[in-house]
């Protein structure tokens, strides 16, 4: 970090200069947000630039929903982040991709489907550099505009911030057991300068932490970097820790996600998005991890609990006989090749 650093002394330097430049007014881009959210895909939602206004039938339903007290219990779509690396720190000593360019990758990702890619640029972690960052975002913005970029790295000082910035990230994550204290600071810094963060969190302190800074988008995973150990139900067991349907706060699981069915269970149980990163890469199964994240239509956080989550619904709430249509399942043998 040293060497950065000073790579980046010179005031004149475009890291030192994004690091300097304030956003003013409030922001109404938020790409990481509405990306994970999905509001392009609902044509009700006023975050949605093609968006339309509702009409009578939709306007008495939401009076009779704020009568009972329910005006924000909606029905879900679950949306899908893809983690590009070659490498992890789950799996020290392992390489499970070869791939040339991250940007390839992301472009492929992005294309299929994905609505946010993770780039990993610590070479020692996860075999990615600065370069591949910059490589993504402009292939990603060829593809899918309204896809966010993100930059993942153990992020320790703030010229990352600068660094992902001044690259045109959408977004960095921060991870809460790396920052302990400082995360506050990240968090504000990040905001000045109009860069959007996910916190990384994984035991119950960590998630009390970034609600208290009021980080908006918190990953929760099932990977404890202070110990090097993981734990495939932990992302399930903290769903609870979040506000309902519609809140203020993004969720997202992830951590060693390898099939379909724990993709569905974390979304079932109130996430709003699951990171996939070793699964997808260099698979053939790609499409079909996007599909079941994107195509499934979800209960409202509040009533995830209900023991509903193999049930089918369509996006006003009502049941639906057998599997969606389109939804991969493990029976679908042949679907994708």
């Amino acid at each position: 970090m040293k060497k950065v650093k000073a790579r980046h002394a010179k005031p004149s330097d475009p890291v030192r200069m994004a690091l300097g430049y304030a956003t003013e007014g409030v922001r109404e881009d938020l790409k990481v947000a509405k990306a994970l959210r999905r509001v392009y895909d609902d044509p009700l939602n006023p975050a949605n630039p093609d968006g339309r206004g509702k009409n009578p039938e939709e306007r008495e339903r939401e009076e009779r929903l704020l009568d009972h007290g329910m005006r924000d219990v909606a029905m879900r779509r679950g949306s899908f982040v893809a983690d590009v690396k070659r490498r992890s720190l789950s799996r020290p000593g392992e390489s499970f991709a070869k791939f040339d360019d991250a940007g390839a990758v992301a472009d492929a990702m992005a294309s299929l489907g994905a609505d946010a890619v993770f780039v990993n640029v610590d070479y020692t972690a996860y075999g990615g550099d600065m370069s591949e960052l910059r490589s993504a975002i402009r292939a990603v913005r060829a593809v899918n505009d309204r896809c966010a970029v993100i930059m993942k790295d153990i992020v320790v000082d703030e010229i990352q911030l600068g660094l992902a910035k001044e690259a045109g990230a959408d977004g960095i994550v921060l991870i809460s057991s790396v920052l302990g204290a400082a995360l506050q600071n990240f968090l504000d810094q990040a905001t000045c300068i109009g860069l959007e963060t996910i916190v990384e969190c994984h035991t119950r302190d960590e998630v009390r932490m970034a609600l208290d800074a009021m980080a908006q988008n918190i990953m929760v995973s099932n990977y404890d970097r202070v110990r090097g150990e993981y734990h495939p139900d932990q992302a399930y067991k903290l769903a609870g820790m979040f506000p309902g349907s519609g809140g203020p706060i993004i969720t997202l699981a992830g951590g060693g996600i390898e099939t379909t069915d724990q993709m569905k269970r974390l979304l079932a149980v109130g996430y709003d998005s699951v990171v996939v990163g070793k699964a997808v890469m260099g698979s053939t199964r790609a499409p079909e991890f996007i599909k079941c994240a994107r195509d499934r239509t979800l209960l409202p956080v509040e009533l995830s609990q209900w023991g509903l989550e193999d049930a089918e619904f369509d996006m006003d709430g009502n049941a639906i006989p057998g599997p969606k249509k389109g939804v991969p399942t493990p029976d679908d043998e042949g679907m994708f090749q």
